[in-house]
């Protein structure tokens, strides 16, 4: 049953993701303009005359001297058929390449954020909700409204500042200078880690604070219910009690939004990213999309709408393993 319905949603995935690329695809024509105008008039400001020639041989190069609807089909065909994004215009390359260059170190921040946010929230929405009221609770409540209110950019550079004034170096960039262009190594990797390990932990905090503030909520509305005093009353041990029922119950909204928090952590370390100048997707597509690179930031898009599907039926699975009356296709009662 579960493999029937794993390939079920993967079928309906098909045509949602046409739609979502068909969408994609025009609000990036939305703007006035496009990359060759913009990249015509920078040389004419420079004092290059650009001709008519000229002109028509960007165009087919770009192939922007199609009607949209054929650029459309012509890049979602060569998605389909040989994985081929098209061309970058910034970069002139292919898409596929930038992608491959960016693609597993955004996929490793926001995995490893998603692990650190449900393993620092989960055991403190549960410590704030069993001691509500307590001196803890008011110090856990105090410290995730200030992660909510902080921005993240201004906690990265908070941390950059820091670090370099009382240690002297400086934590932007994936590597230091000795390293950048030296091959992977044991000496390289544990270079990268800190810096990895502090992008993980500014990105994750604002969503922690969120999780926590959300997890205590759903803790309070369980604990207070009928089954909970219910089970007390037979004798039941209050932590067999409380991971049992609650806890489960407690997690079930959390797991249900897991595709968007992950899209959401791809799209949010964008600014963050650029304040420590990681290379990750999300500064590359923000330049993409200012510079109308379309076939760019339309495949960063379009891989962000497959995380959320696919983040989608991984949260659709797991409901169902947690909660038992949670079936796959219809809810038990």
């Amino acid at each position: 049953m579960l493999l029937s319905y794993i390939v079920k949603r993967l079928l309906q995935m098909i045509p949602l993701l046409l739609c979502i690329s068909v969408i994609i695809f025009v609000v990036i024509q939305l703007p006035p303009g496009d990359y060759l105008t913009t990249y015509i008039r920078q040389k004419e400001s420079a004092g290059t005359q650009v001709g008519a020639d000229e002109i028509a041989a960007l165009k087919a190069r770009y192939g922007l001297d199609k009607p949209v609807y054929l650029q459309y089909v012509d890049w979602i065909w060569g998605i389909i058929s040989r994985g081929d994004f098209g061309n970058s215009f910034q970069w002139d390359m292919p898409v596929a390449v930038k992608i491959q260059e960016r693609l597993p170190m955004t996929l490793a921040v926001s995995f490893m954020t998603l692990i650190f946010v449900w393993l620092v929230s989960i055991p403190i929405g549960i410590y704030s909700a069993t001691h509500q009221y307590s001196v803890g609770d008011y110090i856990v409540s105090g410290i995730g409204f200030l992660g909510m209110s902080v921005p993240g950019f201004l906690l990265a550079i908070f941390v950059i500042y820091e670090v370099y004034n009382h240690t002297g170096i400086a934590i932007s960039g994936m590597f230091s200078y000795e390293y950048q262009m030296a091959p992977w190594s044991w000496g390289k990797v544990m270079d990268m880690l800190p810096r990895f390990a502090v992008l993980v932990l500014v990105i994750g905090i604002a969503n922690t604070a969120g999780m926590i503030r959300t997890f205590r909520a759903m803790m309070l509305d369980e604990l207070g219910k009928q089954y909970v005093t219910t089970a007390r009353a037979k004798g039941v041990g209050e932590k067999r009690l409380l991971f049992k029922y609650p806890v489960r119950m407690a997690i079930i909204p959390q797991i249900s939004t897991l595709a968007g928090t992950f899209a959401g952590l791809v799209s949010g370390e964008t600014i963050v990213s650029k304040v420590f100048n990681m290379e990750t997707c999300g500064p590359m597509m923000y330049t993409a999309l200012i510079t109308q690179d379309m076939y760019l930031a339309g495949s960063f898009l379009l891989i962000t709408a497959v995380m959320v599907c696919a983040g989608s039926l991984l949260s659709d699975i797991l409901l169902s393993l947690i909660d038992p009356r949670i079936r796959f296709g219809k809810v038990v009662e």
